[in-house]
């Protein structure tokens, strides 16, 4: 089973939640060959041209980004049918300033800490469900967040009030009992802390889905936590369809905090609406978006095409009304500046993965 249809297969399956579930071929596979692994590399690079809104803050620039591209291994050893024990690590890479790390979470500002490890991750796959230890993609995005998470440029996935990993992570996902699944996750307040999120408190997420016939509805629950002992909570609902060669997707968030400092502030309201198509080896891609307080008024469109199995070429436009995504050339989160007070960018690269 070679590594690059089994990461492409783990991506698209969060959305299923049955990520730790491979086909009964592959099953019968590990059974002659319980222990497998893999090694992986996908490089994602766009060249960009950016235009804020405010002039004064940001002027253009054109110039290279790194996409998110990744470097990792994968390992396994099945013990019977129903019993997998599995772990992951994988590594992120900036292209565009050619070092070890996330091209969003670079440190600086004060900072001396850095994105320096996207995934950590062991766990156990059993009749009952799955728990999984380590640094993970968390349980409320994979319900919630994800399935308008899936343009393919650096700006993907800011139209969120949540996070996207986090450190010291322990979650279980049930199993599937006619369409329906639940599961949550516990962080220790330290690893919360060294996340993006940076809030000094244990996170608690919770989530419930059903699905039928193509029909995916899903709520959850993010317990962000607050060390002065606020109330900081996020609630979400998803539902998606689909239809043959083209899907929807609608995503409603919502924060619930007492918390006077909050970033957001209270009852802010996330709203997304996505919708792709695809046609032949085209993806085409079209989301809008209001996020109170982090971007508000947003548009992204994108084209996908899938040049060989390997290699995907895209092409997207994104805009915003408020700052959320838009900073400096190359820069991340440590070049946030409100002031910019959003803008547009036209980006254009390309996904190259291979495992050896």
């Amino acid at each position: 089973m070679s590594f690059t249809k089994t990461y492409s297969a783990v991506t698209l399956s969060s959305l299923a939640l049955s990520l730790f579930t491979p086909p009964l071929s592959a099953q019968e596979a590990e059974v002659n060959d319980p222990f497998r692994y893999d090694f992986y590399l996908s490089l994602r690079m766009q060249a960009e041209s950016v235009h804020p809104d405010n002039e004064a803050a940001m002027n253009d620039y054109r110039g290279l980004r790194d996409a998110f591209s990744r470097v990792g291994v994968n390992a396994a050893y099945r013990f019977s049918e129903d019993y997998r024990l599995f772990g992951q690590l994988e590594v992120p890479f900036d292209t565009a300033n050619f070092r070890f790390g996330d091209p969003y979470d670079q440190g600086g500002a004060g900072r001396d800490d850095r994105e320096d490890l996207r995934v950590a991750r062991l766990g156990l796959e059993s009749p009952i469900g799955t728990w999984v230890a380590g640094q993970q993609w968390m349980p409320y995005y994979n319900t919630i967040t994800y399935p308008v998470d899936q343009f393919s440029t650096f700006y993907s996935g800011f139209a969120t009030y949540t996070t996207f990993r986090v450190k010291e992570t322990l979650s279980y996902v049930s199993p599937t009992m006619k369409g329906f699944s639940f599961g949550g996750s516990y962080s220790s307040a330290a690893g919360n802390e060294r996340s993006p999120s940076r809030i000094d408190d244990r996170r608690i997420q919770a989530f419930a889905r059903y699905s039928y016939n193509g029909t995916v509805l899903a709520i959850g629950m993010d317990d962000r936590g607050n060390a002065d002992g606020y109330k900081d909570r996020l609630y979400g609902f998803s539902a998606a369809k689909r239809f043959d060669n083209w899907s929807v997707v609608f995503k409603y968030e919502t924060t619930d905090t007492d918390n006077p400092n909050s970033f957001f502030g209270d009852g802010a309201e996330a709203f997304n609406l996505y919708t792709e198509y695809r046609h032949d080896k085209f993806t085409y891609k079209a989301m809008i978006a209001d996020v109170e307080s982090y971007g508000e008024s947003v548009l992204h469109l994108g084209i996908d095409h899938q040049f060989k199995e390997n290699l995907i070429l895209f092409a997207e436009y994104y805009q915003e009304q408020e700052t959320a995504a838009l900073t400096g050339k190359q820069e991340g989160l440590a070049g946030f500046n409100s002031g910019i007070s959003g803008g547009k960018v036209f980006a254009a690269g390309f996904r190259y993965h291979f495992g050896f």
